[in-house]
């Protein structure tokens, strides 16, 4: 069941593979879930429901259900201030905040879109949130974002973030999820509507200037002054996705010398190269997905590129072309910590456990202390939140850390401020993010990983969670002996869906993805790309066996 590689991959998207968005629209509106169908149900995920109207998981019915949850749950927690609410550019993410708006304005809630429905970066609603709720203990506010993410263009997906203006935990969204899917099975009785114009011109309607906002105050967060004066060559591509029009504003507001390559939207994607497996995904930490920045790449003195709602980064330089999200995180957290000096001393670095290790040795350099948990930006929150966490990423790209004072910009993963902050390192000082991993090689040696994506059906993905350190009967893991076998993670315990088996010469992860029928094999090894492989062909030989227990159905 390993991966294989599309012949496509890393090519131009056919016309074949397009979507067809009006037949998709369609869909939203005319097919009906049926919540018999565990499919066709409500179910939040590592970020948010997703799923697509062709297949009846993603339609209006699924929308106008999470959204009376979601205000019958305000009422229930007494969360009665504004709610911030953005969509991204998927074709199925406007009609979704049609939805969303008429249930909101039926409810009374009060709701705060973009002016003239521009489109809205998920980091954009979590700044919203943080800034309304800094002072207040009453009246707070909470958001809604509509987006998939970097999943493929018929895809759709609904978030929630309360007041904390992080992805909701899992007691938030189980409380969500079990009150629309009782929404469902009583064919939407009791959900609140009003028609879309009564909506937007409601009394409770308000525009709020996300892009302002968000743009205006980037200079508390980086050295803008210094991109500014530095005047290094910037490029950018946004994917299409919802920060499109900010980027043109930061380079105006701060006079930057920064190059959008494309300020295409189309639903469609059509201007993406293909990933992996021949689909279309707008994943700026794709190789696959990134070929037409990377051949850029010697156009710039760094460049950048986030995924459709702007929560992922993907960073491009001259010597290294796409940097791996690890090798970025680790170059990050390296700099951060060094020049940040108005943050807490005993602030953490945060990490998840399919991260790299790098960063562990990263963070025992600066005497800082680690907070590793699962998968799931919704384990940093709290921590961002007080300041104990400078900075959290996750080996997908996404990353945040605290303004330069040290009080929390985003408790949302922001795919345009790590991106950024690639460019002031480089102007500070003169290496760029592949130039200075380079020196963490040096310091520490070298790091050999990869990740391993195979189809996987729900039930093989249920089994796969439930992996334990039982069920790993060999004392060894490429030839050295295993030291542990982790199915909880070691800052807060919490259970990881998986299991992480370390060695002393490298380790490997294997878990669901929480948001694709896919599953994930993570490897690394601090010795040869040899060792890596080796590794990884062990992991998926208990990936193998355990769904082959499982019935492989």
């Amino acid at each position: 069941m390993s991966a294989k590689i599309n012949p496509l991959a890393g090519k131009p998207a056919p016309d074949a593979v397009l979507v067809d968005v009006p037949r998709l629209i369609t869909a939203y509106y005319t097919l009906r879930p049926d919540p018999q169908v565990p499919g066709q149900r409500v179910a939040f995920g590592t970020s948010g429901h997703r799923g697509s109207s062709f297949d009846s998981s993603f339609n209006e019915w699924h929308v106008l259900a999470i959204t009376q949850a979601i205000c019958l749950y305000r009422k229930s927690r007494g969360i009665d201030g504004p709610l911030f609410m953005g969509f991204d550019t998927h074709a199925l993410s406007a009609p979704a905040f049609a939805s969303a708006l008429e249930v909101l304005a039926a409810n009374g809630v009060e709701a705060m879109i973009s002016a003239e429905s521009e489109y809205t970066p998920t980091p954009a609603v979590s700044y919203a949130i943080l800034s309304y709720n800094r002072g207040r203990s009453t009246g707070l506010a909470d958001g809604i974002v509509i987006t998939p993410s970097h999943n493929p263009p018929e895809s759709g997906g609904f978030k929630y973030n309360p007041p904390n203006g992080g992805p909701a935990d899992t007691d938030v969204t189980g409380w969500i999820e079990d009150s629309a899917n009782g929404f469902l099975r009583d064919a939407l009785s009791g959900v609140e509507r009003i028609g879309f114009a009564r909506a937007r011109h409601a009394a409770t309607t308000h525009e709020h200037p996300y892009l302002e906002q968000y743009v205006e105050a980037l200079g508390g967060i980086l050295d803008m002054d210094l991109l500014r004066s530095s005047r290094i060559r910037l490029g950018v591509d946004p994917l299409g996705g919802a920060g499109v029009h900010y980027w043109p504003r930061i380079a105006e507001r701060y006079g930057l010398n920064l190059d959008v390559v494309s300020d295409v939207v189309d639903p469609t994607f059509r201007f993406m190269t293909l990933d992996w497996d021949g689909r279309i995904r707008m994943d700026p930490s794709s190789p696959y997905a990134m070929q037409r920045l990377i051949g850029m790449q010697h156009r710039f003195d760094v460049a950048f590129a986030c995924d459709t709602d702007h929560d992922r980064h993907g960073i491009v330089t001259p010597s290294a072309g796409l940097l791996p999200p690890n090798h970025y995180l680790a170059v990050a957290a390296d700099y951060l910590f060094r020049q940040r000096t108005g943050w807490r001393t005993d602030a953490a670095v945060g990490k998840t456990l399919v991260s790299s290790a790098m960063i562990d040795r990263v963070t025992a350099r600066l005497k800082r202390p680690l907070y590793e948990v699962p998968v799931g930006f919704k384990w940093f929150v709290s921590g961002l939140l007080d300041g104990s966490l400078g900075f959290g990423g996750e080996e997908s790209a996404g990353a945040t850390f605290s303004r330069i004072d040290g009080s929390p910009w985003t408790t949302d993963k922001d795919g345009l401020v790590p991106a950024l902050l690639a460019a002031e390192m480089t102007a500070r000082t003169g290496r760029e993010p592949g130039e200075q991993y380079r020196g963490l090689t040096e310091a520490f040696g070298p790091m050999f990983a990869d990740r391993v994506e195979a189809a996987a059906t729900p039930p093989q993905k249920k089994r796969l969670s439930k992996l334990t350190p039982q069920q790993v009967q060999s004392g060894e893991l490429a030839g050295e002996r295993i030291e542990q076998v982790l199915d909880r993670a070691p800052a807060n315990g919490a259970p990881i869906g998986g299991i992480k088996v370390i060695s002393a010469g490298g380790w490997f992860a294997a878990r669901p993805s929480g948001t694709e029928d896919i599953y994930k094999i993570y490897g690394e090894s601090f010795r040869d790309a040899a060792h890596l492989e080796r590794i990884l062909a062990e992991a998926q030989q208990i990936v193998d066996a355990a769904l082959r227990d499982g019935g492989g159905a």
